[in-house]
């Protein structure tokens, strides 16, 4: 997808329904379970654009991700490897990779009831858009697999065909994804008013304050929180009850980490 200086696409895409109404979502546990950038950091690996060590620090991120929700921290520790590592790497290699990691990462983890509610808002004529700090030519490909409008993503500075390690703009995250939105609406004459946006993350609540219908999908407990205070419709489409909680994050480290063991084992091995 085409990037303005801004480092969003531009506007107006053709082929976009008609539709003054939209509906944003949020993409790490909230369209899908766990981070995606995780799933690029392991392709890349297979591809031999990371080491081991460094695969093994993005799973250490991931599983505190999924125990604990977003932290800022964790973010930026994200980003600032990411585009340490990727500098030089050819755009047109990640543009490959973006169905390969959709196919062996992602659909799997893709949660189905966002999908369906993805769906719901496609079958009303409204667009339906990704708003995410992922890469956005790993974003376009998931809003593509995925039969939805587009995507926002983070837009990493390109020279002669390769990443520079520089981003066009800030990460997509926080405040930034607010921000996308709105430049999105005014260029598409979007009324954010009748819009619905998706998230998981209290980081998120500048996005979900922007359009008239904000929703919690799989929160965590500072958004919980928000939610519940301003009376937003809160789903919860992960495993089990709130009851076991802490029984399957305390499931889902030990899996973790075993797994991880038995990967660097298998590795170590060949």
């Amino acid at each position: 997808m085409p990037s303005s200086s801004s480092g969003y696409p531009d506007f107006p895409l053709p082929g976009l329904p008609d539709s003054v109404e939209a509906a944003f979502f949020d993409v790490d546990n909230t369209m899908m379970r766990g981070a995606s950038l995780f799933a690029v950091a392991r392709k890349m690996y297979q591809r031999k654009a990371f080491t081991l060590r460094q695969v093994a620090g993005f799973a250490l991120l991931q599983m505190r991700f999924l125990t604990r929700g977003e932290d800022m921290k964790d973010i930026h520790q994200v980003r600032d490897r990411a585009l340490a590592l990727i500098a030089g790497f050819f755009v047109d290699d990640m543009e490959a990779l973006g169905d390969e990691i959709y196919d062996e990462f992602i659909v799997s983890k893709i949660w189905p009831g966002t999908r369906a509610i993805a769906n719901q808002h496609l079958n009303a004529r409204r667009q339906v858009w990704l708003v995410t700090a992922t890469p956005l030519e790993v974003a376009s490909v998931m809003a593509r697999r995925l039969g939805l409008s587009g995507a926002l993503g983070t837009v990493v500075e390109q020279h002669d065909g390769a990443y520079t390690g520089r981003l066009v703009g800030e990460i997509l995250h926080g405040p930034a994804k607010a921000a996308a939105v709105r430049q999105l609406a005014e260029a598409t004459n979007l009324n954010l008013a009748r819009c619905w946006a998706y998230s998981d993350s209290h980081n998120d609540i500048p996005l979900l304050e922007a359009v008239g219908h904000p929703v919690a999908i799989n929160p965590d407990g500072g958004l919980r929180r928000h939610a519940k205070a301003r009376n937003w419709p809160v789903y919860d489409f992960r495993t089990g009850r709130r009851a076991a909680t802490l029984g399957l994050k305390a499931a889902g480290i030990s899996g973790a980490l075993w797994g991880l063991w038995r990967s660097l084992g298998s590795i170590r091995r060949r």
